[in-house]
């Protein structure tokens, strides 16, 4: 079929349906919802056989919808209607919630139910849930919806409150009122639960030190104590705020907009720097505790000759400080008397690359960058030489740029089903590093390679696979995914023929070394981003990325329709081989 998506953004729930859709065999083209015009130009131009509205905070034109099947993908079980779903079902404890297919109609959220996907919620953030359990229904939504589409005699379910099916309800807007924190009798429960509800945007409005921040990040914690309100601790960029039965962590804050100065998410202890130079640093062991409740952004544990090294940096940015840290942490991983280490990443994301936000807001950001790319260097540096174990790569979430690059340097790469791979740079600005001129060739060749980079364009984890780029993918979710990583890194590490797998590693890296060594491709890489660092195309596309700066049209690598019209060549997803 042709499908047309209508977005507000290409956000990661976009990028999904858009991989996803294409995987199947669709022809799909994209209009940001910029304009009712656009909109109705897209439709003329492009003459889909049905369009969806993925993430859309706007309504679509009534004259599209009435002549066109229109389906709105809108976070929430049957019957729920409303802007603030996700929030609505976490702030209120949900223990179910779901995705629903819905044809658009003059009333919001009340057009005929097309499909219908429910799932359990288990203390996730907004994002994570959005990312996670929301977009895998999501997806099964829409191919419930489309395989019900060309069944001639299926009609959709009008919606019914008399239908005991039926069981969500109209939802006002969430206010910053409804999820206010009184330090003074909310419980540390109950504090972590209102700021997940409103991770990552709009972030929960809170004052510190007579000012108004937004708080996103939360972690509670079991040991550490103090008067409720009262800031006791920072670990790692993140502060700790007592409760009435604890404490919870917050690890980044945004400053509320004043007049025309708008801010950005930061480290939380980097925001409140002037506040807090006495406020101690209180560390925290590299291997869990199991009775401990607490924040870490790094963590290690092993079992059964496999160790695993976790780290769910916020929003899969890694600032320098962190990529230190990691490096740090791998090489004690490196020194366990272990045979395969599981690089785990986190769940919402894998790794996006340098941390863009740290750089916009040091006094010399060109400057950041290139600490901040050499010390993510340094880390992949480790992975790529390591001749002990065995590494796997396991891509829990989405990846993007130097985060992808990253992921290659291990010896096997597993991804989750579903998850969305940016393995590019280009339209940030930036040729890339991570050594990627070394590991991305290694795996799809220097062809795909070049392609994969200059073509820029999401890609899922079946094309992934069939070019070589990840070696599997499985689980349709985490804890699914995360069983077959440890079945698979066990098996591994106990197989008879695991030596044998090593020496060739080994002797193939001895033999890539002569011919060209790491630190050539290194030198080579930066040697161009040292140049890009400097440049308005690096400068003006953070800017934009950082500051959300929405474009003033479709780009042309979305609008399969404009293309069409300006006679460009086409630039289109992979499809599975």
């Amino acid at each position: 079929m042709k499908i047309l998506l209508f977005a507000s953004a290409y956000n990661s729930m976009t990028q999904r349906f858009h991989v996803e859709l294409v995987d199947l065999g669709h022809e799909v083209s994209i209009e940001l919802a910029l304009d009712h015009e656009r909109m109705r130009q897209a439709v003329d131009l492009f003459q889909p056989d049905v369009i969806v509205a993925p993430f859309l905070k706007t309504a679509i034109p009534e004259d599209i919808w009435k002549q066109h099947l229109c389906i709105i993908i809108h976070p929430g079980i049957k019957g729920d209607r409303g802007p603030s779903s996700i929030d609505w079902a976490i702030l209120e404890d949900e223990s179910e919630w779901g995705v629903t297919a819905l044809q658009a109609d003059a009333e919001m959220d009340a057009g005929d139910i097309w499909a219908s996907i429910n799932f359990p919620l288990e203390g996730e953030t907004k994002s994570d849930l959005y990312r996670g359990k929301g977009a895998q229904a999501a997806i099964a939504c829409i191919k419930q919806t489309l395989a019900n589409f060309i069944e001639p005699k299926y009609q959709p379910e009008p919606l019914d409150y008399g239908n005991p099916d039926v069981k969500g309800t109209w939802r006002n807007p969430l206010k910053q009122s409804h999820r206010a924190i009184s330090w003074e009798s909310d419980t540390t429960a109950e504090i972590v639960r209102k700021i997940r509800s409103a991770d990552s945007q709009p972030g929960l409005l809170d004052v510190l030190f007579g000012e108004q921040f937004y708080l996103y990040g939360a972690h509670p914690e079991n040991v550490l104590t103090g008067k409720p309100g009262e800031l006791i601790a920072q670990r790692y960029g993140a502060i700790c705020r007592a409760t009435i039965d604890g404490a919870v962590w917050i690890t980044h804050l945004k400053r509320k907009k004043k007049g025309e100065q708008v801010y950005f998410k930061l480290p939380a202890a980097q925001v409140l720097r002037e506040y807090i130079q006495a406020l101690p640093e209180v560390p925290v062991s590299l291997e869990l505790s199991p009775h401990e409740v607490t924040f870490r952004d790094i963590w290690y544990e092993e079992k059964n000759q496999v160790g695993y090294l976790h780290f769910p940096f916020y929003n899969g940015a890694m600032s320098t400080e962190q990529c230190q840290r990691l490096r740090n942490a791998y090489l004690y991983a490196r020194t366990k008397d272990t045979k395969v280490i599981v690089l785990m990443g986190g769940e919402g994301f894998w790794s996006n690359g340098i941390h863009l936000n740290v750089v916009e807001a040091s006094a010399d950001p060109a400057a950041e960058s290139w600490q901040n790319i050499n010390a993510i260097n340094d880390f992949v540096y480790e992975v790529l030489r390591t001749d002990t174990h065995l590494v796997i790569s396991a891509m829990q979430g989405n990846g993007a740029a130097g985060g992808v690059m990253m992921a290659l340097a291990a010896d096997k790469v597993f991804a989750r089903e579903g998850i969305v791979l940016n393995p590019h740079y280009k339209r940030m600005g930036l040729y890339g590093s991570e050594y990627w001129t070394y590991s991305l060739p290694r795996r799809v060749g220097p062809e795909m390679a070049q392609k994969l980079t200059s073509v820029c364009m999401p890609m899922g984890t079946r094309v992934a696979k069939s070019i070589g780029l990840i070696d599997n993918y499985f689980g349709h979710t985490v804890s699914d995914f995360r069983t077959q990583v440890i079945k698979g890194a066990e098996s591994l590490a106990q197989g008879e023929d695991f030596q044998h797998i090593l020496w060739l590693k080994n002797k193939q890296r001895f033999l890539d070394e002569q011919y060209k060594p790491l630190a050539i491709y290194r030198q080579e890489e930066l040697e161009q981003m040292k140049l890009d660092f400097t440049s308005n195309a690096y400068n003006t596309a953070r800017y934009n990325f950082i500051y959300k700066i929405s474009p003033s049209e479709t780009p042309l690598h979305l609008a399969v329709h404009r293309q069409q019209v300006k006679d460009n060549i086409p630039c289109k997803l992979l499809s599975p081989a």
